[in-house]
């Protein structure tokens, strides 16, 4: 996954907090952002590559394929999973913010 991505979301969250606690929004690094919805399709893009070429490249060590050795495939399973959880995560940290605002008095 990018940490450009995952930084430029933060900074997103950061200023819809910034609105909702009364502060007023700069205008000027919103409209320069990137769409959160935009970057979190991105970013689960990214992690279904990564399983998909994880995936691919065990299957073509599995078939005998030379050019492919053990250690590549590994480290490859290991990225691939490790994107998988932090994307769990960031999952669950919409959720849970998600929550929190439905669960605010009006």
């Amino acid at each position: 996954m990018e940490t450009k991505g995952i930084e430029q979301m933060l900074s997103q969250l950061r200023a819809v907090a910034d609105v909702a606690s009364g502060k007023p929004a700069d205008t000027a690094s919103a409209a320069g952002g990137v769409d959160f919805a935009q970057a979190l399709g991105a970013a689960l893009k990214g992690v279904s590559s990564a399983q998909d070429g994880a995936h691919e490249m065990a299957q073509s060590f599995s078939a005998g394929d030379p050019n492919v050795n053990l250690q590549d495939v590994m480290i490859n399973l290991q990225k691939a999973n490790l994107s998988f959880q932090q994307m769990v995560q960031v999952r669950n940290k919409l959720v849970t913010a998600y929550q929190d605002i439905m669960n605010m008095q009006v």
